[in-house]
């Protein structure tokens, strides 16, 4: 018989070490080595498995191609983010963080495709079916043709997907639970998950199956297990929102079929999530027009324009070291736009504690929202509010200037859709013919401040 080797790999980064450590010198993580026995199976390695022998098939470049079939939800933000709908044979990873409503959307999603006249399967390792019927009760789906499964054994799953006619559209909830016999370790860590998902990602491939995994994430917000789950798959969508909102954001980071970065918004209501056709004027809603440092940005998504509010607070510190509390955006980007404002405008803030809020709940990484964030932070400290029908957006430069962003016409035709009149951005911008906005452009930053402080209210 032959003889089992073992290795040591972190739990959080999947590195593989010849003997146990307290410390993952990869990642720096504490007691997170675990002791794992490779052997062959689903998912082994190329020298575990029996080469076949027979070559494969070549095929010329210049051959024609034939468009990816689509398995439409008819939930229209769904399939926005998927490019269109799942796509046949392919493998999803969804993530978000638990309770977020990961299961509810993909219920609903499941519920309606079987409506369409698709075999659908659930397959459920966290959940009894008794628990899955509750929520299907509770969102009012469940009188659809959904085929449910409680297993969290990989070979019992694909034996079942197999032994029945072939299935459309599968979910698997989730990734984390299963274990296949072929690996001897604790379901959850890396070798499990890397084997479990590979496996099901070959059964996609396989049988023109589209399979949805569910995958939880850790702390930092990542999808826990190794990142090479994220390879595994054709597509990898996050689900973003947090319980004192009740909007849910669900992001495209990875599609080998469609836009990456696009994003679909739902309303989370008692009878399940409700689609968000228009979310600039959900994020817009309660926006407080006459007060200082409120700032609208004029963002994209993906392809969608979005209408965002940025909110700042400029108060003197009582400390040594002043306050930066962020939320929504880059703490570094920040650092910038205030390195800027002092040494290139001569705005004197950076002795204030700074307070910056994407209203809403929303993670902006776009640079186009320098402009915004800027134009807060001045309203801010000089106390002089901005125009409530005007929108921002505009690349801060280290030299103090403003470079224009790209999709200007999508940005400016969102503002005017919504009632704005005009709208400050870097000079150059190519925004001509577009709409009927007055575009205000601005070669430097040290324009605009002075714009905003001259427009402070005079007091008696």
């Amino acid at each position: 018989m032959a003889k089992r080797k073992s290795t040591f790999v972190c739990q959080s980064c999947a590195a593989v070490l010849t003997q146990w450590a307290g410390r993952c010198e990869s990642c720096g993580e504490w007691n997170t080595i675990v002791e794992e026995t490779t052997n062959a199976g689903v998912g082994a390695g190329p020298k575990s498995a029996q080469a076949a022998g027979s070559p494969t098939q070549l095929v010329p470049l210049s051959g024609e191609s034939e468009d990816a079939a689509r398995i439409i939800t008819g939930i229209a933000e769904l399939d926005r983010v998927t490019g269109g709908g799942f796509v046949q044979g392919s493998a999803v990873l969804v993530g978000g963080d638990p309770g977020i409503g990961k299961s509810t959307l993909l219920l609903q999603a499941a519920a309606n495709l079987a409506r369409r006249g698709n075999r659908v399967i659930y397959v459920s390792g966290e959940e009894a079916i008794a628990q899955v019927r509750l929520r299907a009760r509770r969102l009012g789906v469940s009188g659809a043709d959904v085929n449910l499964a409680s297993e969290t054994n990989v070979e019992t799953i694909l034996a079942t997907l197999e032994q029945t006619d072939r299935p459309d559209f599968v979910v698997i909830d989730s990734i984390q639970t299963l274990w296949t016999d072929r690996v001897e370790s604790a379901p959850g860590t890396v070798s499990q998950v890397r084997t479990s998902a590979q496996a099901m990602t070959r059964f996609a491939k396989k049988t023109g199956a589209a399979v949805v995994l569910v995958g939880h994430v850790t702390k930092d917000g990542q999808i826990a297990g190794p990142r090479v789950v994220e390879h595994m798959v054709d597509a990898v969508l996050y689900f973003e929102g947090d319980a004192s909102h009740t909007f849910r954001i669900l992001r495209g980071v990875k599609n080998r079929y469609g836009p990456t970065d696009e994003i679909g918004v739902f309303e989370m209501t008692q009878l399940g999530l409700k689609e968000v056709s228009n979310p600039s004027a959900l994020f817009l809603d309660q926006r407080d027009e006459g007060a200082t440092g409120s700032a609208v940005f004029a963002g994209m998504e993906g392809t969608r324009p979005v209408l965002i509010e940025i909110q700042a607070l400029v108060a003197p510190s009582p400390l040594g070291t002043p306050r930066r509390a962020v939320v929504g955006w880059d703490s570094a980007r920040l650092s910038m736009v205030l390195a800027v404002l002092e040494t290139r405008c001569g705005v004197r803030i950076g002795a204030n504690d700074i307070y910056l809020n994407v209203a809403g709940g929303l993670k902006v990484s776009e640079p186009a929202a320098d402009l915004a964030v800027a134009a807060a932070l001045i309203s801010s400290l000089s106390g002089a509010p901005l125009p409530s029908d005007a929108v921002y957006f505009g690349e801060i430069s280290l030299s103090g200037g403003i470079r224009p962003v790209v999709h200007t016409p999508l940005r400016l035709r969102e503002a005017a859709k919504l009632g704005f009149n005009s709208a400050f951005t870097g000079r150059g911008g190519k925004g001509e013919g577009s709409t009927g906005l007055n575009l205000l452009e601005f070669s430097s930053l040290a324009e605009l401040a002075g714009r905003i402080a001259a427009s402070k209210p005079k007091t008696a």
